[in-house]
């Protein structure tokens, strides 16, 4: 599997949210986990490096038939695994797509917003600002706080385009 990979700078407000260096992810994870008194156990750091490195989300059980026997791997063990890492604002669960990403946005809290192609079945976060904002504004008008948002948008996506 070649690696979630997209050149662009985080210098404006809709900026894609993957990971760049995979490597440098993992131990920024790690640091994150232990900040909060949480450790990131052999299977999830495994779990959190096969997100990285899947070109498209990636669903559970595909998940779980690449992790080489670490552990006891079963269903229960992967799912809990991705639990944690979205816990820990580590990954995202596509819902329309029963599907997980890696998040390289884990520092802060966001709304995630998933540009999914029809064509080639990718998915590009966006750190969506002024959505997460107006999603916020209008929602707490009505009364209502939001603990988690994903918001899902479909399409073609600048490969599929070009």
């Amino acid at each position: 599997m070649a690696a979630m990979a997209h050149t662009h700078a985080h210098n404006h407000a809709n900026t894609p949210c993957s990971p760049q260096d995979a490597e440098a992810f993992l131990a920024e994870a790690e640091e994150l986990v232990s900040a909060k008194g949480q450790k990131l156990t052999p299977i999830r750091r495994k779990v959190l490096h096969l997100l990285l490195n899947s070109e498209e989300p990636a669903k559970a059980y595909d998940l779980l038939a690449n992790l080489d026997g670490e552990g006891a791997a079963k269903p229960p063990t992967v799912y809990r695994a991705l639990d944690f890492l979205q816990e820990m604002g580590l990954a995202h669960k596509i819902e329309s797509l029963n599907a997980y990403v890696a998040c390289g946005h884990a520092k802060h809290d966001h709304s995630a917003v998933f540009l999914i192609c029809q064509t080639c079945g990718g998915a590009e976060e966006l750190h969506a600002i002024e959505t997460s904002a107006a999603l916020s504004k209008e929602t707490s008008g009505a009364g209502f706080t939001i603990e988690n948002a994903v918001i899902e948008a479909r399409g073609v996506c600048r490969k599929c385009t070009a």
